[in-house]
C-alpha cells in the first residue's frame, strides 16, 4: 500500500493544504491541521479553557456549504493566514494578533452573510484543534473505496470531499474497517485504528463548486448498508511520513 496525497486542513470548513510530508507526533493531529476555526456568536467557546464543541458552533461545511469555496494557507512560521473568499481581494493577516483576527473573522463574516450568528470569532488555542472527533488524530482514505461508490452510482467524486489527511491505493475497496482495533505503519509513524468515519452532510458538498450536488451518506446507505468511508487513526509512535512511503498492517 501507497500514500499517494497528504492534507492539513488549517482552518476548520476551509480548502486543503496539500503536503510532501508531515511529521506525525504521539496523541496529536498533524500540525496546524485544524488549528483554528470562525465560532459562530453564539457558541460556548473559551479560549482559555478550550475543550471539544459540536462542528455546529462553527462555520463548518455541513451548514455553510459556500466555505468550501474560500481558499487558505497557513505559514506556521509566520503565523500569516492567506485567504482568498470568492468576489473579494486577497486577505493576508498576522493571526497572532488580535488584529489579525478580526480581521479574518471580518471577512468570513461578510462571506456568510445570514449564515453568520451574532458577531463571529475567529478562534484558536494553544494545544487544541477543532476536528469533529474528541480524540486528536488521523483520517485515512481507501481510494479503491471511493472508486467503488463511484462505480455503484456512476458519479465521479473528488476524493477532497471527504477531507482526510491521508490517502492510499494497493488495499482492496473497504478492507480498510477489517484494520480497526489494530495497529498500522504509516511510513515512520506507527498509528491506532480506531474507528471507522461516518459520513455527514458536509460529504454532499462539491469542493470545486460549493454546491451540495449528492446525497452521499444515503448514497453509502442505499448500496452498501452503512454510511462510513474511510478510518480515524491515533498516533501511538511518533514518525515521518512523506509522498509515496508505504502503508502496512501490523502483525
Amino acid at each position: 500500500m501507497r500514500v499517494e496525497t497528504l492534507y492539513r486542513y488549517p482552518v476548520k470548513g476551509l480548502t486543503a493544504e496539500a503536503l510532501e510530508v508531515a511529521e506525525l507526533i504521539a496523541n496529536e493531529c498533524i500540525a496546524d491541521d485544524r488549528r483554528f476555526a470562525l465560532a459562530q456568536g453564539d457558541a460556548p467557546f473559551d479560549e482559555a479553557a478550550p475543550g471539544f464543541l459540536p462542528k455546529r458552533h462553527f462555520a463548518c461545511l455541513m451548514v455553510n456549504e459556500r466555505l468550501a469555496l474560500v481558499s487558505a494557507a497557513y505559514d506556521g512560521h509566520s503565523g500569516v493566514l492567506l485567504l482568498r473568499i470568492p468576489g473579494s481581494e486577497p486577505l493576508t493577516a498576522d493571526i497572532r494578533t488580535e488584529e489579525g483576527r478580526a480581521a479574518v473573522a471580518a471577512a468570513l463574516t461578510a462571506y456568510m452573510g445570514e449564515e453568520a450568528r451574532g458577531t463571529p470569532r475567529f478562534v484558536t488555542a494553544p494545544g487544541h484543534a477543532f476536528a469533529d472527533d474528541r480524540k486528536k488524530g488521523v483520517t485515512l482514505i481507501n481510494l479503491a473505496s471511493i472508486a467503488a461508490l463511484e462505480k455503484a452510482t456512476g458519479l465521479t467524486f473528488d476524493p477532497l470531499r471527504f477531507r482526510a489527511n491521508v490517502y492510499f491505493t494497493g488495499l482492496p475497496a473497504w478492507a480498510e474497517f477489517e484494520w480497526v482495533g489494530k495497529e498500522v505503519l504509516l511510513g515512520g509513524a506507527r498509528l491506532m485504528i480506531e474507528k471507522r468515519t461516518v459520513r455527514c452532510p458536509a460529504t454532499q458538498v462539491n469542493p470545486s463548486t460549493g454546491e451540495r450536488d449528492a446525497p452521499v451518506p444515503k448514497l453509502l446507505r442505499e448500496h452498501f448498508g452503512h454510511a462510513d468511508l474511510g478510518v480515524h487513526a491515533v498516533v501511538v509512535e511518533s514518525g515521518r511520513v512523506a509522498l509515496g512511503d508505504s502503508l502496512e498492517e501490523l502483525p
